[in-house]
């Protein structure tokens, strides 16, 4: 990693943290430029501070920095390992804190790099259905995510993006809208737990996206019909007070 080498981290004093307010200064406009009059709504929903995990769904390859443009908090994102072995992208993105986890397989090193970073209090941020959705639609979620809240003792944030058919030649705007942080103390722990955890996350994802796609359509209201309010990127050096709290998932929200 030669820039790394250099040093060129010293210009915002070293580490993801750091980074990320430095990078919002052209990643967060030039995203902006490339999804013109993209909008995010309850921004606010991101604990201000703790571990968490962000949960999003895919659908294009604008989603990582879409998200970002609107967190409050520095998103430690987890990568396909094949991201970080090209030359440059790579580097640039084990600035922002992320770090590589081998897809289709079992990844110990990956998990604990996560747990390991959430007990430490950072946000990581996790696309859970695996891959990019091609029909324009979320997919099944995979228990990665709310394993790693279960384990940690942390909530998952989920995120409902609308991003689908995006390209560098077709820079139609977006959304994005993020949900009520989510613990998951009322389910069991174990595999059954686990996938009945990944299927709350999936239809709170759904129901995500379907709000931003109304959103979309109806050319970003000031408020989602849930009552959620439209977000204004957040800008280099600034953040956003929290409101509301964490919604524990029990039995009781299940039937």
């Amino acid at each position: 990693m030669l820039l790394t080498r250099l040093g060129i981290e010293r210009l915002w004093g070293g580490g993801p943290e750091g980074a990320w307010p430095f990078m919002r200064y052209w990643v967060g406009p030039a995203t902006l430029r490339l999804a013109p009059g993209s909008c995010g709504y309850g921004a606010d929903r991101v604990p201000a501070s703790g571990g968490a995990v962000l949960a999003a769904n895919h659908l294009s390859a604008l989603d990582p920095p879409l998200v970002g443009t609107f967190s409050r908090r520095a998103i430690w994102y987890m990568m396909k390992f094949e991201l970080a072995e090209i030359p440059l992208v790579g580097e640039v993105l084990t600035w922002t804190g992320a770090f590589p986890i081998r897809r289709g397989e079992s990844d110990r090193e990956g998990l604990r790099r996560a747990r390991e970073l959430v007990s430490r209090g950072h946000v990581i941020g996790i696309f859970p259905e695996g891959t990019r959705q091609r029909f324009g639609y979320p997919g099944p979620v995979q228990p990665g995510a709310v394993m790693i809240s279960m384990y940690e003792h942390v909530p998952v944030v989920p995120c409902g993006v609308e991003s689908f058919g995006w390209s560098p030649r077709n820079r139609r705007a977006c959304c994005v809208v993020f949900g009520e942080p989510m613990l998951f103390e009322g389910v069991p722990a174990g595999g059954r737990g686990y996938k009945e955890a990944a299927r709350l996350l999936q239809a709170e994802l759904e129901r995500l996206w379907r709000l931003a796609a109304e959103a979309v359509a109806a050319g970003f209201p000031s408020e989602l019909r849930d009552g959620t309010p439209r977000s204004e990127p957040v800008a280099p050096g600034h953040g956003l007070r929290v409101e509301g709290g964490v919604r524990n998932v029990s039995a009781l929200d299940r039937e």
